[in-house]
């Protein structure tokens, strides 16, 4: 699904933020990414999805054999590439359930396919916002304006199964949720997870993973992959903190 060759990229043409990530994800499998602030975890998931902030300076990007290194954001979007951003912006004087058709239509006209009209899409949100427990009302908001943390990252998991993401990117999609919405939240992101997709999870607590057991945990530092494990790393992390990371790696 996603391989990842030497990534090195910068912000605005300055630091080298990222330095030489190697990453590789297939189909089916889910991945969490952990580290302290500023390891870069939010940068890679960015650079991933082709925010035009940061520079690849050097290293490729390859979705299902296919080169989007220097692809745009929108064109890797239809490719299926989907980002739940850490904080969810608010956009005044959109409409909830208008930013959401047009970005579902969006992603069926580009991939060639018969887009909806608002009748079928309101039946077809209306079933995706059940699950999450999205009450109507807020598809008649404006987009995330005066939602609450959980409210918004709730908003986030009903876009990502909505466009029926190949890889999803979820930046701590755990963080502000009472454990309630972390319940909600974790079982859509399992109802999600098919052989055919593939998720890759951002957080700093082993709360989430309590819910959603991952194939591998990777531990980021000063902007690399510095351990690769099974989901059991997130419970040494919460006993020991990245001291013992340090540590296997100086016995290794």
């Amino acid at each position: 699904m996603l391989k990842i060759e030497n990534l090195q990229a910068t912000i605005n043409n300055k630091n080298i933020i990222l330095k030489g990530i190697n990453l590789s994800i297939n189909k089916g499998e889910v991945h969490v990414i952990m580290g302290k602030n500023g390891s870069g975890k939010s940068t890679l998931a960015k650079v991933i999805a082709g925010h035009p902030k940061y520079n690849i300076v050097e290293g490729k990007i390859l979705l299902n054999q296919q080169d989007i290194t220097y692809a745009e954001a929108t064109l890797r979007s239809h490719k299926g590439i989907f980002l739940a951003f850490q904080y969810p912006v608010e956009i005044p004087g959109v409409n909830n359930i208008d930013f959401l058709r047009l970005a579902y239509n969006s992603n069926r006209k580009a991939n060639q396919k018969e887009e909806l009209d608002p009748l079928s899409f309101f039946e077809l949100i209306s079933t995706k916002s059940k699950p999450i427990e999205m009450p109507s009302h807020f598809l008649n908001r404006n987009v995330n304006e005066g939602f609450s943390g959980g409210e918004k990252k709730k908003n986030e998991i009903l876009q990502m199964d909505l466009l029926n993401s190949q890889l999803a990117i979820l930046d701590e999609i755990d963080s502000g949720l009472d454990i309630d919405a972390l319940k909600i939240i974790a079982e859509e992101i399992n109802q999600f997870r098919t052989k055919c997709n593939s998720i890759l999870i951002i957080t700093h607590y082993q709360r989430l993973l309590e819910y959603i057991v991952p194939d591998y945990i990777h531990v980021m530092d000063k902007g690399r992959i510095v351990y690769k494990g099974n989901s059991e790393v997130a419970n040494k992390l919460e006993k020991y903190g990245y001291e013992y990371i340090k540590a296997i790696n100086k016995s290794s």
